[in-house]
């Protein structure tokens, strides 16, 4: 495993990190986390090297943490620094912060989180910060030995970035959306830049931007480009060589929910011979693939599900996932059959009963006009008529 710097701090970090934002789960429920495959997932990563952790209170349905603290168990504490968030974002009132907190350390079972992120900020969670003295709270914490060291997540534009950046002295990390799909979007390059500068260490969130950055095979205007290559590797390395090669970014987290993607993961990261390996061919091959993803994908969801749950059931993430991905790999019927189909999405959490409430709209980090795109999806994917075969009987409850 390869090591970085991790910003001012006399500690390195393993070029990939454990994202448990999207651990497996049982009946497609997030809050339901297939604990055992988690648990085994987490500690494979931390026996090969993974060293760095990250969960916040949000995670699946409030769960992540609790399975996190599970796989620390039996000495696996001593191998992995642990990350996760508070959801300054989603909080009315600053009355519940320490109950957050001491939540948080009783679901990890452990005395102290080594870096606690201000989660998702934006311009109006920065403004609660601000206006709750949430840093002061903060400092108070980790002269108390509850919290290590501060740091915080981020969904905005780059002026926001900075200022954020610029509020506060001691910050030790950002977490930002980074990819190379994203190069220029919220913080982007010139964030991950001016950070760095200022000291801090560079987390990567959404590596492969949602999965879509590693899918196999990929759209066909893609896949030529990568089979036209000098050198040949799955599209989830190319996604993750492009980023190891930037001195700046200290760790990619890669929110993993198959023990195959963390064994992957891993040889990938042995893989990378460090910064300089990644040629400006390479670098020509990335710049291809991205103009030819750029028209497939009409939609810039990456499933973080902060639009979850809907107050009318819809299940949106899902939705545009059916929508892009039947329009990304040009098979409207492949979309129409999991969308309309026993196993699909069920009627009353379909794109029509959405009903312009515009909740959502306040929580999307990637600022996506949700309910025009609801619309737009379920009229290209909607049929009047059942696809597929009929669901499979449901077993007895027994009395």
């Amino acid at each position: 495993m390869q090591y970085r710097k991790f910003g001012k701090l006399d500690w390195k970090v393993s070029a990939l990190g454990f994202g448990a934002m999207r651990l497996p789960t049982l009946d497609a429920d997030q809050s339901k986390i297939n604990e055992p495959e988690a648990i085994k997932m987490i500690r494979y990563a931390a026996d090969n090297g993974v060293n760095y952790i990250d969960s916040a209170y949000l995670y699946h349905m409030g769960q992540s943490e609790i399975v996190v603290g599970k796989a620390l168990k039996d000495g696996y504490r001593q191998k992995m620094k642990v990350v996760t968030k508070l959801p300054v974002n989603f909080m009315d009132k600053p009355d519940d912060i320490d109950k957050i907190l001491n939540e948080q350390l009783k679901k990890l079972d452990i005395d102290k989180i080594d870096f606690y992120l201000l989660h998702g900020l934006n311009k109006i969670g920065w403004g609660k910060v601000k206006d709750w003295k949430v840093i002061n709270w903060a400092e108070k914490q980790m002269a108390a030995g509850k919290i290590g060291r501060l740091g915080f997540s981020f969904h905005d534009t780059y002026d926001v970035f900075k200022d954020i950046v610029d509020g506060y002295d001691n910050w030790v990390l950002s977490q930002i959306q980074y990819n190379y799909m994203d190069e220029n979007e919220q913080a982007g390059r010139k964030g991950l830049e001016y950070a760095a500068s200022k000291g801090l260490a560079l987390v990567i969130m959404e590596p492969l931007r949602g999965g879509k950055l590693s899918r196999n095979p990929m759209p066909a205007p893609v896949e030529k480009v990568l089979k036209e290559a000098k050198h040949q590797m799955p599209a989830v390395e190319w996604a993750f060589n492009w980023l190891w090669n930037q001195p700046e970014v200290s760790v990619t987290i890669s929110g993993m929910n198959t023990m195959e993607q963390v064994i992957e993961n891993v040889k990938i990261a042995n893989r990378f011979k460090g910064l300089g390996s990644f040629s400006a061919e390479d670098a020509a091959v990335i710049k291809k693939a991205r103009d030819a993803f750029k028209s497939l994908s009409p939609i810039p969801c990456t499933q973080c599900n902060y639009c979850q749950p809907c107050p009318n059931g819809v299940v949106i993430p899902t939705v545009f996932q059916i929508y892009n991905d039947s329009v990304m790999y040009d098979d409207v019927m492949h979309g129409k059959f999991i969308y309309n189909s026993a196993f699909g999405i069920p009627q009353d959490k379909r794109a029509d009963k959405c009903v312009d409430c515009n909740e959502c709209l306040e929580k999307c980090p990637q600022s996506i006009e949700i309910p025009s795109w609801l619309k737009k999806a379920h009229e290209a994917l909607y049929s009047a008529t059942p696809i597929g075969p009929p669901a499979p009987p449901q077993p007895k409850k027994k009395e």
